[in-house]
């Protein structure tokens, strides 16, 4: 069964608003940052969440997912845009595997011999 990522959303933000409430702070720190970096600069607000969304699947992150592909709608990508970033986002992946696999290798060959 497909996930609700309408009801999804609403839900995680109200229990991110209970959250705001116990640490208003940090909250307040957090919204600045992501004001911060949300502000165009020498990219657009609609590649800001291309790579969000390509971050939010690398990093697994439910949440993520959600609000920025809402947001990349809002500023105008296509299901095409937002393929294309994914693509990036599996690449990246395949290669970070690949170089934690070295790393294994290289720990399985400062292991004791027997």
């Amino acid at each position: 069964m497909m996930q609700d990522w309408n009801a999804y959303r609403g839900a995680l933000q109200e229990r991110v608003g209970d959250f705001a409430a116990l640490v208003p702070d940090v909250m307040e720190g957090m919204a600045k940052f992501s004001e911060f970096v949300a502000k165009p600069g020498h990219l657009d607000p609609k590649v800001h969440e291309l790579i969000a969304l390509a971050v939010a699947v690398t990093t697994r992150c439910d949440g993520c997912i959600s609000v920025h592909t809402q947001k990349a709608a809002e500023y105008g990508a296509t299901k095409e845009e937002i393929a294309e970033a994914l693509g990036v986002a599996i690449a990246l992946n395949a290669g970070a595997a690949l170089v934690y696999s070295a790393r294994v290798l290289d720990t399985h060959a400062q292991l004791p011999s027997k």
